[in-house]
């Protein structure tokens, strides 16, 4: 077997004097990521992750982690036999489930991630959104048509959330005093309940209250594709939104971009979808010229 050769210093050194630009274009920027999907099971990925994000932090990014676990999910609800339906791909959660998903997301896998950084010589903290009054919470609320009798119904997710307010005062705390918030996505409501709430809505949610500069959204695929399923680069919100409406975008990739269109409508400076299977995909995107994934942003303000 073959093994690959070291970089030459020379080498070393090219790759410096790329990113030297990029270092300082995002000197003291806010990025938040979201890391989920298969990347989050396959160990050499895991590590490199953990590994890029301390990377970010100790070149003076501020990075914040918001975490998914579906698959960590499933499998708790396998071994303690609970069956679990989803409804238009979000899990219905009743009081039982909800508590077994806090246990995985806020316990299991919030810790998981958070090791990741810390072996790599960062200082990262897990938190949820229900500590320091992150999130608050409401229902998540769908309404559906049936396609025969035409009449439109409520669905009921039991507790199944979304961000009704985000208050960053602890991340802002966190990074400030060196540390990399790592956050699991669920929330309190103002009745009591603890909600489960999609990970990368938080995601986004999140970076829209801090105004992040980036908001890297690892998925398993590279990013949003055309009609020929090439990947498109860059995108306006307008043409973002274009894309959903002609079918271009569909399936699992319209959340996601609907997702990145809030944030950027909500101050974000740029949200990107790419792929977290891509090997140190985070510093890829970040640190190279047109990155990998496909990036959103606003559009142009008018003329005049």
């Amino acid at each position: 077997m073959t093994q690959s050769r070291p970089p030459s210093a020379a080498q070393q050194a090219e790759t410096l004097a790329h990113a030297l630009p990029y270092l300082r274009r995002y000197a003291g920027a806010t990025i938040v990521v979201k890391y989920g999907g298969h990347a989050m099971g396959e160990e050499h990925l895991a590590t490199q992750f953990g590994a890029d994000i301390a990377l970010l932090k100790q070149v003076g990014i501020n990075p914040i982690v918001v975490h998914g676990g579906g698959p960590q999910i499933n499998a708790m609800l396998n071994r303690l036999k609970i069956q679990s339906t989803f409804i238009d791909g979000l899990r219905v959660t009743d009081t039982a489930m909800v508590e077994v998903v806090e246990m995985v997301l806020a316990g299991t896998v919030n810790k998981q991630v958070v090791t990741l950084i810390n072996r790599a010589g960062a200082l990262a903290v897990g938190i949820s959104g229900k500590d320091g009054g992150l999130i608050r919470a409401r229902k998540l609320t769908r309404r559906v048509t049936d396609p025969d009798s035409q009449i439109e119904r409520h669905l009921d997710l039991g507790l199944v959330g979304e961000p009704e307010t985000v208050d960053p005062r602890v991340l802002h705390a966190l990074s400030g005093a060196g540390l990399i918030p790592v956050i699991a996505p669920v929330g309190l409501g103002e009745d009591g309940h603890t909600y489960n709430i999609n990970a990368d809505t938080v995601a986004g949610a999140i970076a829209g209250a801090l105004n992040a500069t980036r908001l890297l959204m690892l998925t398993d695929v590279p990013g949003v594709l055309d009609a020929r399923k090439s990947l498109i680069s860059e995108m306006t919100v307008s043409q973002a939104r274009a894309a959903i409406a002609s079918a271009t975008i569909t399936g699992g990739m319209i959340p996601k971009v609907e997702n990145c269109i809030e944030a950027v409508s909500a101050g974000v400076k740029g949200a990107v979808i790419l792929g977290g299977r891509q090997p140190h995909a985070c510093l890829l995107e970040m640190f190279t010229e047109g990155g990998i994934g496909t990036l959103i942003r606003p559009d142009p303000p008018s003329p005049g």
